[in-house]
């Protein structure tokens, strides 16, 4: 008798490939259409004047400028109906058009690309190719969100199984509200436990959003306990769009979508301010990484020459929403450090979960100098570029931290985790660790764009001094 063949599913691409290979091929697909007008009209000589290059890199600028503003590539790519990709590509085309026809105007007429070309040959070919080829690429993408259900009832059921036919999230699982009389046999899902649990789940799973799937008549009250338990970790969390008014007065910020409930942010900014974040972190680290180069193989033959092990070190670190990654860095201490921690323990000199020591004997010669400087945090550039951190935001905590903070020192995680922050130019290992969790939450409240910049440029000095390191 044949032994029967385990059914497997497919292996999924990695989530947002379909977006950045959007991006990609839109970008290439511009600069193409532009310098194919140009030598269709003779413009396109060599040696090459300045104009032409000029009016490209800022058709592209406009282009990503724009799209970003818009969240043209965000992580919701596959849910968007074909209406909102339609407005979204036009919107964003025309913006390229309004410029490049300012441009136009400015620049000697040898230098024109005509906007004809944008019109009648971009604009449609990316649309035909978002719409036809990518919608459907991001439908084979991973899950990128994983999503507690509160609510184990009809609105439950249809809550979870609506969420796995969009394909972009994971049920982690389902917490019963005390009202709730459902078995849970038909849900999507397993149940974990009742409304009580719900603290002890946001402490250890890494929830992206938590829904609340009741009904404001039957269970008010419980749903006012999940959303302040879900305010207080920092965890997005959503509402039934018809239970609640939009006008409702709440210090988080709201949006409404296509899936039938209202989702409250965790955090001020609005998603076309996070994406032009992502898109500063983007371009930041690439470019850091490629100048940083030369200083990278400098400090590699240092560590090798003077101590014996790897170059860099790879912690396992928490991440957004508790998901777990890992951190890269320049090893600047001893093989068996964290063997040695253990013994260390009651040396150390920081309060709260995180271990510091002024004089730690596990530092290497060449470690104590990067460690000044801040040179062996430069690898956590591939980190930012990899979605994984920020340039600016808190530290990413090791998880053995996370487990002995309290619940409001949890919401410092409902952000991306960053190479620099309020507390790297704020004293560093001087001040306390309660100081350190409050100036994190003060970030957190008052993010803007132009706050980011402002820590970045004040990050400069401190590394050049290394002011507060140990």
């Amino acid at each position: 008798m044949a032994a029967s063949a385990e059914v497997t599913d497919p292996p999924r691409l990695a989530p947002g490939f379909a977006a950045k290979l959007n991006l990609t091929v839109d970008v290439a697909l511009l600069v193409a259409v532009l310098m194919g007008s140009a030598w269709m009209r003779g413009a396109l000589t060599f040696p090459m004047s300045w104009e032409l290059p000029s009016m490209v890199v800022t058709a592209v600028l406009v282009w990503l400028i724009t799209g970003t503003a818009l969240c043209l590539y965000d992580s919701r790519f596959a849910e968007r109906s074909k209406l909102d990709h339609v407005a979204l590509v036009s919107v964003t085309t025309l913006a390229v058009v309004t410029i490049q026809a300012v441009l136009e105007l400015a620049l000697p007429a040898a230098a024109h690309v005509g906007l004809a070309p944008l019109l009648f040959i971009f604009w449609p070919v990316a649309l035909i190719l978002r719409l036809g080829v990518f919608r459907q690429v991001a439908s084979q993408e991973a899950p990128t969100e994983e999503v507690l259900i509160v609510g184990t009832g009809a609105m439950g059921r249809y809550t979870g199984e609506d969420l796995l036919t969009r394909g972009r999230h994971k049920i982690l699982g389902y917490v019963r509200f005390p009202e709730d009389h459902a078995s849970g046999d038909s849900l999507p899902a397993s149940v974990l436990g009742p409304a009580d649990e719900l603290e002890r789940l946001l402490r250890t799973l890494p929830v992206s959003e938590v829904y609340i799937a009741g009904n404001t008549l039957k269970q008010g009250e419980s749903m006012q306990a999940a959303i302040k338990l879900a305010e207080r970790f920092g965890v997005p969390f959503a509402l039934p769009a018809h239970s609640f008014r939009l006008d409702r007065a709440r210090p988080v910020e709201s949006r409404a979508v296509a899936d039938g409930y209202l989702h409250f942010a965790a955090v001020a900014p609005k998603p076309h301010q996070m994406a032009m974040k992502r898109l500063f972190d983007i371009a930041v680290s690439a470019v850091a990484l490629w100048a940083l180069l030369p200083l990278f193989a400098v400090v590699a033959a240092c560590i090798k020459l003077t101590s014996r092990g790897p170059i860099f070190f790879k912690q396992l670190r928490t991440g957004q929403h508790g998901k777990p990654f890992y951190m890269l860095k320049f090893r600047s201490m001893v093989v068996n450090a964290e063997e040695l921690k253990e013994r260390l323990a009651a040396q150390n000199e920081q309060t709260g979960p995180v271990f510091k020591m002024k004089n730690d004997p596990r530092i290497t010669g060449i470690g104590r100098f990067i460690r000044k400087f801040s040179i062996d945090e430069l690898p956590q550039f591939l980190n930012v570029l990899r979605g994984e951190m920020s340039i600016v935001g808190p530290r990413p905590p090791v998880p053995s931290e996370v487990a002995k903070y309290e619940t409001w020192q949890r919401r410092r995680l409902s952000v991306r985790p960053g190479l620099t922050c309020i507390w790297q130019v704020s004293g560093r290992n001087q001040i306390s660790f309660e100081q350190w969790m409050y100036l994190d939450m003060q970030y957190i409240d008052h993010w803007s764009l132009t706050g980011d910049l402002r820590l970045l440029l004040q990050t400069v000095p401190v590394v050049i001094t290394g002011r507060g390191a140990s």
